[in-house]
């Protein structure tokens, strides 16, 4: 990065925290918000940027940032105000955790975990240890389904139906179905989230964000 934007940063992410701090102060819309109500825009905003990073233009990949990190900075705000953390707080969990899960990279003291990881499937292999010693996994039960489910399979380190499998009981609930069966029917709805869970276990596979998968086929119909 060259030197001048070196010295732009601070500036700019001081800058950033001032206006936070006086819509916070002086926006009547600013000033009734919490994390209750302001979570539901961050979520918004994640899959704008989300959106952003697969369309291929930077100019948009840098708004989508920007609204993103505003909402980091107004979320810490909100945190100070009840003396429970501040911006500062939150980037410096975040390094200390950064550094606990990249022990390859920071050395070995923190975490006793080998420092010889060589490649992705090594450093993942780390970094889920490194989680489980910190505590129980937890997954947010208001994560859209696919990404829940993701999360899920992860945590439990469960294998996902084969999707031949579950494709096979899906067909054989439509059979009885249409011999009259009463439409959806528990078996039904076990029937397709079997499958559905197949689908998230081989975007898994294949390293593909199934969300986004998804998203992507709909656009193009």
């Amino acid at each position: 990065m060259p030197q001048a934007e070196d010295e732009r940063l601070p500036e700019a992410l001081l800058e950033l925290d001032a206006i936070t701090r006086r819509l916070r102060a002086e926006c009547p819309w600013d000033r009734e918000q919490d994390e209750r109500s302001i979570v539901p825009h961050t979520v918004e905003e994640a899959y704008e940027l989300a959106d952003a990073a697969h369309s291929g233009d930077d100019a948009k990949l840098l708004d989508e940032l920007g609204d993103v990190l505003f909402q980091v900075y107004f979320l810490s705000l909100l945190l100070e105000e009840r003396a429970a953390g501040d911006l500062a707080a939150v980037a410096t969990a975040t390094r200390e955790k950064l550094v606990r899960r990249h022990p390859h990279i920071f050395g070995e003291e923190l975490t006793q975990l080998p420092t010889d990881a060589t490649t992705a499937a090594e450093v993942k292999q780390n970094w889920d240890a490194i989680k489980l010693r910190e505590g129980p996994a937890r997954v947010a039960g208001t994560l859209p389904a696919l990404a829940y489910a993701r999360k899920r399979l992860r945590a439990a380190e469960a294998q996902a139906p084969q999707p031949e499998v579950a494709l096979a009981q899906v067909e054989r609930v439509r059979a009885e179905q249409a011999g009259g069966a009463h439409h959806g029917s528990d078996e039904a709805y076990e029937a397709i989230g079997e499958l559905l869970l197949a689908v998230v276990g081989a975007a898994g596979d294949l390293r593909v964000d199934p969300e986004i998968a998804l998203r992507r086929t709909a656009d193009a119909l």
